[in-house]
């Protein structure tokens, strides 16, 4: 019982309905038994409020379904509350809701469940005080307590659709990061091989100018050679001839 007192939504005293042997579904979770009393066991009479109609009464009880928990073997139930409230009940649910906000240490700002929570049930007990004295009010309150709900859930669907995104732009980006590195890699290892491709190709272009130079200079040596060898015979062959014609003179 002390779990559910803990709600700013106001509840009637809670009520014995009876023994019940609690039978568990698949997912672990108690039936709700029905409310129909034993004959053996005395219902307690409900506590004394202040009047309220009996359509606004069971209006309030759609809105807000009595609750029902059971301890050892006892089924209790708890309808919420149709005693109209003062303007002292407003003050005092103000000073409930600050003084569990700080008790919970429930964030000023941001994204706090604990201040969503806290927040929804006095909101929920502010349609239950208006419920009392308008029934149309207090569903034209409910609309818009479940148009804030739904926004809010939307709006929560799609930050957390964006964080998955983000997490996966993320790493993506990581992997995006690794893959360019290992390409930068790649091409630096491309780019030493074919710097020592360069540095090869100009070692054999110079190794080849110089025997090109060494064999260029080789036949010009030997031409030289071979010019001073005609040059030297040629002399000759113009000195014997001019000692044949001599004589004839």
């Amino acid at each position: 019982m002390s779990e559910h007192a803990e709600s700013l939504l106001k509840y009637e005293t809670p009520v014995s309905v009876g023994k019940t042997t609690v039978r568990k579904s698949g997912k672990g979770r108690p039936f709700k038994v029905s409310q129909l009393q034993p004959p053996d066991l005395p219902v307690p009479p409900p506590p004394k409020t202040k009047a309220t109609s009996p359509e606004n009464a069971e209006i309030l009880n759609v809105i807000f379904p009595p609750r029902e928990w059971t301890e050892g073997n006892q089924l209790w139930t708890q309808r919420a509350s149709t005693i109209p409230s003062t303007r002292a009940d407003v003050v005092h649910l103000e000073e409930a809701l600050d003084r569990r906000l700080q008790q919970r240490r429930a964030l000023e700002t941001g994204i706090c469940p604990i201040r969503r929570e806290l927040y929804s049930q006095c909101f929920d007990e502010l349609i239950r005080q208006v419920t009392i004295n308008c029934a149309e009010r207090g569903l034209l309150l409910l609309r818009v307590r479940d148009e804030i709900q739904m926004t809010i859930t939307a709006y929560q669907k799609l930050y957390e659709s964006s964080v998955v995104f983000g997490m996966r732009k993320a790493l993506q980006g990581e992997q995006d990061k690794v893959d360019m590195r290992q390409r930068i890699a790649d091409f630096e290892k491309e780019k030493q091989e074919l710097m020592k491709q360069l540095n090869e190709q100009k070692a054999q272009r110079v190794a080849d100018e110089r025997l090109t130079d060494e064999k260029r200079e080789a036949q010009e040596k030997k031409h030289a050679e071979q010019l001073q060898f005609l040059k030297k015979t040629n002399q000759q062959l113009k000195a014997q001839l001019e000692g044949v014609l001599e004589p004839n003179k």
